[in-house]
């Protein structure tokens, strides 16, 4: 047999069921995989002692004919889920020590279908970010190069670590999570799939908070079809979680008949940028004949407001964020500045919070503060807020005149050079959302997957919106695409 970390869920769960491998064995596979990769920077707090006792869990699960889908399968979880006793920091220094009492509702999702947890994984802090240089324990590496140059490239954000552990094989599949594509945006620049599904589909409850209506988890893999598995797992009904919504979960990998005959595609006129590059052009144009070919029938929409959809993005988000990360204050948890003679609890916050949070977690949290303000929270908040909702108008219209799906780029190139986008200039950063961040606002299913690659050899990905709701037409849609296109290009080691 191949070596089992390059396994897809789907093939290391038909091979546990046959008794040709064990859980034992993909887990000590993905382990060694992993110590073999620290130079990705994707693991920041390594699990072993504990996946193994999964992975033992797992096996006598197995053998005892009482195995769904994902057990046994060795998982990478974000640093952004709680996970009980095990550092859950979001890659920040103010959350340094922290240990969890208590599971996230995902990842308890996911142990109790017997899932290996191997690890944490690299983020931007508090997933603010699209290159994951923003986090604490440095950048994670995309396992991926330019042809014969050794620049270290991104991996994307804020799921860095999650793209590149996948990516690069050190696990079968991995949790991130999505607020203005950092689910998609990673997925795209590492060659993987990744599914952001509708907004109250994943429970929230124990993922540490960015922007509570726009934050949403789903699965990152090798294909569609484990992305299918991965997310009917990560998936319930959370009565602590308020906006999670009580309905059934389909079966998402019975979904994938790969039919999309009589499906209607819609093209929106908006997302052909000024200045895009001509190899997404191209790659969007392909993926448009590929869904035609497929049956399906392929028609330009409008989505008019989509012009608006950064700026009000990129006001509710740090909006959100100002009041969910005030409550890390060097009280509670986490950690506390070291006080002068005289300093009251004015300057423990002040000096906890400027050495805990990065610049760009400060940043944000400055335009929030700044938007909620009694003198623009109308000029700017509440305007923001009717944007949105005009965004999301424009996709009910759509789908209501009859649309199945949305066909878009992913991102607006290829990963780009760890350091080629500086902090000096934080719009050129936020700009890699600009494909992502209206299906946050709207709250629809979105799916990334890799369809090509550059001139350099760099994948590139597509992006399907889908109704909310139906993640099992979209992922089946998603299918179609994944297997006309015939990406199968692996990153070439060199860590």
């Amino acid at each position: 047999m191949t070596e089992l970390n390059t396994l897809t869920i789907a093939q290391a769960r038909d091979a546990l069921k046959a008794g040709e491998t064990t859980s034992t064995a993909l887990t000590e596979s993905c382990l060694a995989a992993i110590d073999s990769a620290d130079a990705l920077n994707a693991f920041v707090h390594k699990t072993p002692e504990l996946a193994l006792e999964q992975a033992k869990a797992a096996d006598a699960r197995i053998a005892a004919g009482d195995a769904p889908d994902l057990c046994g399968i060795p998982l990478g979880i974000k640093d952004l889920f709680c996970t009980k006793g095990v550092p859950s920091q979001a890659a920040s220094n103010i959350l340094e020590g922290f240990k969890p009492q208590y599971e996230s509702t995902v990842s308890q999702n996911l142990f109790d279908a017997g899932a290996v947890m191997l690890g944490k994984l690299n983020m931007d802090e508090f997933a603010m970010g699209s290159s994951n240089e923003t986090s604490c324990y440095g950048n994670a590496v995309n396992p991926w190069r330019r042809g014969n140059d050794d620049t270290a490239l991104t991996p994307g954000g804020s799921s860095g670590g999650s793209a590149s552990a996948v990516a690069a094989d050190l696990c079968l599949g991995a949790t991130g999570t999505d607020t203005g594509g950092s689910i998609r945006q990673p997925a795209a620049f590492t060659g993987i799939t990744g599914i952001k599904p509708t907004y109250g589909r994943c429970s929230r409850w124990g993922i540490i908070a960015f922007a509570s209506s726009l934050d949403q988890a789903g699965p990152m893999t090798k294909d569609v079809r484990d992305s299918a598995i991965m997310l009917q797992a990560m998936c319930s009904h959370d009565p602590k979680d308020s906006t999670s919504v009580d309905f059934p979960v389909p079966d998402f990998e019975a979904a994938l008949t790969g039919d999309i005959r009589g499906k209607t595609i819609g093209i929106p006129k908006e997302y052909h940028l000024d200045g895009m590059p001509d190899e997404i052009d191209q790659l969007w144009t392909r993926g448009k004949e590929m869904l035609a070919d497929a049956g399906a029938k392929v028609v330009d929409i409008s989505l008019p407001h989509t012009k608006y959809a950064l700026p009000a993005y990129y006001v509710i988000a740090p909006a959100e964020a100002s009041s969910n990360l005030a409550r890390y204050d060097g009280v509670r948890y986490g950690q506390r500045a070291t006080l002068a003679a005289g300093d009251g609890i004015t300057e423990m916050y002040e000096k906890t919070r400027a050495e805990g949070f990065g610049h760009e977690v400060q940043r944000r949290v400055m335009v929030g503060t700044y938007v909620l303000s009694a003198g623009f929270y109308d000029a700017y908040y509440n305007r923001a807020r009717k944007v949105r909702a005009l965004i999301k108008k424009d996709f009910d219209d759509v789908f209501a005149a009859g649309v199945d799906a949305i066909l878009t780029p992913a991102t607006p190139s290829a990963a780009f050079g760890l350091g080629e986008m500086t902090e000096a200039d934080p719009v050129q950063m936020y700009l890699n959302d600009v494909f992502t961040v209206t299906v946050n606002l709207a709250g629809l299913p979105g799916i990334s997957v890799p369809a090509g690659v550059d001139k350099q050899g760099l994948p590139l990905g597509l992006q399907l919106i889908g109704k909310p709701w139906e993640e099992g037409d979209l992922l089946n849609t998603a299918y179609v695409l994944e297997r006309a296109a015939g990406f199968v290009s692996k990153p070439a080691k060199w860590w």
